[in-house]
């Protein structure tokens, strides 16, 4: 069965009996302790070799598959020899386990789940901050222990393998998938990711209460044409070089186990067929020794989208011969891979080669002795504890971003009677989670789990306050309607938002402070929804004018996946405004906090906010060259690349260089003090750019090198030294080799990439 509309039409698992007659049938698990693969005290490789030995083509192949769900799991192991699975966890995951133990070689399952930021999947677990809210602390520490936690929730109930940490630049605020990112950031990026796989795999693969991490998504899946969702990546070589793949080789030094190929192509290349960056660069250049799986359904998309196949032999084929070790979610896969080696278009070591990766793992997991069978007991014990809860809110409360402050924050109890707290965000437990938290708009975890603004400002304050939603996230109709049944449903959301908007305005009448919190939806996050524009959605700007026609003093807070552009005139009256990104389960604690003083804001922006987006792109790596300015509007953004305030006034005194001249293999330390003239203990976010003052090519103006988060009580100073290695001092030549040019440099220190204190002059000798 060649064409792939045929194969469309089979169901989910359909096709998995195709050519089974011709394999033996399962003999049962051989005799243990007799085998030298079963040998722990053997050396891996020794081990993998000896079990590769000993399989049919057929069940090397299973092992390069992974299927979703549990529907067909006995007969896929049976049948297809598959050997992962995802999306299976607790009870059913033994059963896999167990199914596995039984076939002809007794070879483990690995299971895997998206846990991006917190096991999303599980009822109850503890959900983190967005990994985008999480950059916003600028706080290695927090991404090692949020791996840690996440990993411990994990690991009692079956599931040895989470996709994460996305290692993407978020550079484009219309992208759907940019609150997976740590922000536009290369250098931030890679310090934060690499902190978290550290916390998921910790120092041994077979430490039962790790799992592995996986990087994803190799690479330039972030930089998409237009912001669309797995569209074309303009990207040249040279530009991979420079920011793309500086991160994913840090996740690989880091030992991240596992890779994930992105949906997108690049110079008319899939990355799931893109050899040149799979065997040359990953496997080649960094010498990765781990397994690379595609995303999902990445064989199926080389002919349903992108168009290079037009049958799924070929596609199995270019699949593993390109570099891929594992496919995931395309069951034909199994039949097409077999078709492939038979017919001469895949060489059968090819297939070897990925099985072994795949088998090494399961190997250095330790599986064979130990294959992680769940232990409920303990996951009821340890999934969203009261430690771990701590820790999410603590993350929450280091990522909160405050933008502006008239002077009214915090807020003084005595001095508020009454507050209207309006805005759909307010009491949305979908607003905190956001995309990947396994929360729909129905929900998922528990209601008791979620601390929203409404359960949270209680706590802070006594007096009376007036709750309305105000507005509605989204007035669109399920994407499956049909044109009647979407006019209908428009209707009656438009009626809904109304008598909201009414209620919202009664509650401001009578109030002497607004605080508006609004954010965004599913209808506007996550794979396939991209947005052209970055203005709240709904009937959400029906309620900030409201808020503007009340005439009370107001706060605004953006709880989104994403920045959202308010309107002009909402910004130059809001007392104050808040970004969280996000912000996990407890971050409706953090912002009542903050309101009151409780919380004394430290977060810093880790995406450049545009005042439109026909400005973009507004990254601060901007190369140099631009004649000026757009006619009819700044290309500045509206907030910059490191911005956040406090309620501490910080001062940057003295900064310095040990040196004034380096060679390539020094390293700079820098020495900065900063003091607090507040009445408040706060932190800094010392910020240090590097500039290379002439380049033999274009290049970026200042790009971060390195930064410290540092808590300094009031009244007091505090003195750092950060090192900056000088051969990060680099550019990627017109011949694609980075190097560090010798010459005048600059060390630009400051409280983001716009407000600089210190320009500090140092050479780079030859």
């Amino acid at each position: 069965m060649k064409n792939w509309k045929q194969w469309r039409q089979l169901p989910v698992f359909g096709g998995l009996l195709l050519g089974f007659c011709c394999l033996p049938p399962a003999a049962g698990a051989e005799p243990a302790g007799q085998l030298p693969y079963r040998d722990a005290g053997r050396p891996v490789d020794e081990r993998v070799d000896d079990l590769l030995a000993r399989m049919t083509l057929e069940e090397k192949v299973g092992q390069l598959m992974m299927l979703n769900g549990i529907d067909c799991m006995e007969e896929a192991i049976r049948d297809m020899h598959v050997g992962t699975f995802l999306n299976i966890k607790g009870e059913e995951a033994d059963r896999t386990i167990r199914e596995a133990d039984r076939t002809r070689l007794g070879i483990p399952v690995l299971l895997a789940i998206d846990s991006v930021h917190g096991y999303s999947f599980w009822p109850g677990a503890t959900i983190f901050p967005s990994q985008l809210a999480l950059s916003c602390s600028w706080n290695p520490q927090r991404a090692k222990e949020m791996g840690e936690v996440t990993a411990a929730e994990m690991c009692h109930t079956g599931v040895v393998w989470t996709f994460a940490p996305v290692f993407c630049l978020g550079r484009d605020p219309r992208w759907g998938r940019l609150g997976e990112t740590f922000g536009e950031d290369p250098y931030l990026l890679s310090v934060l990711g690499t902190a978290m796989i550290e916390g998921l795999q910790g120092e041994r693969l077979d430490d039962p209460a790790k799992v592995i991490a996986c990087a994803k998504h190799y690479v330039g899946y972030g930089e998409t044409q237009g912001g669309r969702d797995a569209a074309e990546a303009d990207l040249s070589y040279r530009k991979l070089q420079s920011y793309f793949l500086p991160p994913f080789e840090a996740a690989a030094k880091a030992g991240a186990a596992t890779f994930m190929t992105a949906y997108q192509a690049i110079d008319g290349v899939p990355m799931t067929a893109n050899r040149r960056l799979l065997r040359e660069v990953l496997k080649g250049d960094w010498q990765f020794p781990g397994v690379v799986v595609t995303d999902w359904n990445n064989v199926g998309t080389l002919i349903s989208l992108q168009r290079i196949c037009d049958n799924l032999t070929d596609a199995a084929a270019i699949t593993i011969a390109a570099g891929n070790d594992m496919s995931m979610a395309t069951p034909e896969f199994y039949q097409s891979c077999l078709e492939a080696v038979r017919s001469g278009r895949l060489a059968e070591a090819d297939v070897d080669e990925a099985a072994r990766r795949v088998l090494k793992l399961k190997f250095e997991l330790g599986l064979f002795e130990n294959p992680r069978r769940p232990d409920l007991a303990a996951a009821q014990e340890t999934i969203g504890c009261a430690a771990h809860r701590d820790l999410a809110l603590d993350t929450a409360r280091e990522a909160l971003v405050l933008l502006k402050n008239d002077g009214l924050l915090p807020l003084q109890p005595e001095a508020v009677k009454t507050i209207a707290l309006v805005g759909p965000a307010a009491d949305s437990p979908l607003a905190l989670s956001g995309d990947w938290s396994g929360e729909t708009p129905n929900g998922f975890h528990p209601r008791r789990c979620f601390v929203t603004v409404k359960d949270a400002l209680p706590q802070q304050f006594n007096g009376r306050i007036l709750h309305a939603p105000g507005a509605l996230f989204s007035l669109k109709a399920p994407e499956s309607s049909t044109p009647a049944e979407a006019e209908r449903r428009h209707k009656e959301l438009e009626a809904q938002a109304a008598a909201a908007l009414d209620q919202a305005k009664t509650a401001m009448a009578a109030a002497d402070l607004v605080v508006v919190v609004i954010g965004d939806s599913p209808d506007y996050w996550g794979e396939w929804h991209s947005t052209a524009t970055l203005e709240p959605m709904g009937s959400q700007p029906e309620l900030l004018q409201a808020v503007l026609d009340s005439g009370k003093p107001f706060i605004v807070d953006v709880m989104s996946s994403k920045p959202l552009l308010l309107p002009e005139e909402v910004l130059a009256r809001a007392s104050g405004v808040f970004q969280q990104f996000s912000p996990g389960m407890l971050g409706g604690r953090a912002l009542a906090e903050a309101l009151f003083g409780k919380l004394n804001p430290s977060g810093r922006l880790t995406i450049s906010v545009p005042r439109h987006p026909g400005q973009l792109p507004v990254w601060y790596q901007q190369v140099r060259g631009s004649h000026g300015h757009y006619a009819d509007l700044t290309d500045g953004p509206r907030y910059v690349f490191g911005e956040g305030l406090s309620y501490s006034p910080i001062e940057y005194g003295q900064a310095s260089l040990d040196r004034d001249s380096y060679w390539h293999d020094d390293t700079i330390q820098l020495t900065v003090t900063v003091r607090n003239t507040g009445k408040s203990d706060g932190v800094e976010v010392i910020q240090a750019y590097v500039s290379d003052l002439v380049t033999g090519t274009t290049w970026a103006e200042q790009e971060l090198k390195g930064f410290a988060r540092v808590a300094v009580p009031a009244g007091e100073s505090r003195q750092v030294t950060i090192p900056i290695a000088v051969s990060s001092c680099s550019i990627v030549d017109d011949a694609g080799n980075r190097v560090v040019e010798p010459g005048e440099f600059e060390l630009r220190v400051g409280k983001s990439a716009a407000d600089i204190q210190h320009r500090l002059p140092f050479k780079v000798l030859e």
